[in-house]
């Protein structure tokens, strides 16, 4: 890879699927108003997937006005649940709040990757997986966010689905490596055909 690829992200996830498909990169992470700018985006009327691509590019553009050299992937993912987009978790109670709302319900997580070359976006992609939740029972949902709050706290919609979050859910439709907060697949395709991968 001639030109660097920079991942505008702190999440150790992100990091780990670039790693496993053995893509040489860096990290540096942005420091961005995420509530903000999602604020801001929702009293506009801006859908779901517009406001997880929004994210994704600020995170990028933020980066890649100091590292012009790089090429610069920024990363997001929003929970769509009936329209209302549901945030990571404040507290224990909060979780398990949203995950009684969602159990026996469809939602969407909306996937969103953006590169920025030279200041500029020049590739995105969002993602969508549509999941059903199984209507689990008071007594489970609130011995699963007792026994996994430190790490679904960092998760939209309090689970993650690599770990006992799996539990959850009766179906899932689409891909994998979306529920994990990259399109990974479509990145490393546009990445082969720019020849910044081997091919």
């Amino acid at each position: 890879m001639s030109i660097p690829l920079v991942l505008a992200s702190g999440s150790a996830i992100r990091a780990q699927l670039l790693k496993n498909a053995c893509v040489p990169f860096t990290v540096e992470v942005p420091r961005i108003d995420e509530a903000a700018i999602k604020a801001s985006l929702l009293v506009e009327g801006a859908s779901p997937r517009d406001i997880a691509d929004a994210l994704a590019e600020g995170k990028a553009r933020k980066i890649a006005a100091r590292r012009p050299d790089a090429v610069v992937l920024g990363c997001d993912q929003v929970l769509d649940f009936q329209g209302e987009i549901l945030s990571k978790p404040l507290s224990p109670d909060a979780a398990l709040e949203q995950l009684k709302t969602m159990r026996g319900q469809r939602h969407m997580l909306l996937s969103a990757a953006v590169l920025y070359e030279n200041g500029e976006p020049v590739w995105r992609h969002v993602g969508q997986v549509r999941l059903r939740m199984r209507a689990a029972s008071d007594a489970y949902l609130s011995d699963y966010v007792t026994r996994n709050w430190d790490s679904i706290r960092h998760a939209v919609g309090a689970y993650k689905l690599e770990e006992e979050g799996v539990r959850l859910f009766t179906t899932i439709d689409g891909d994998y490596f979306n529920v994990l907060g990259m399109p990974l697949l479509e990145l490393l395709n546009h990445l082969t055909l720019r020849g910044m991968i081997d091919q």
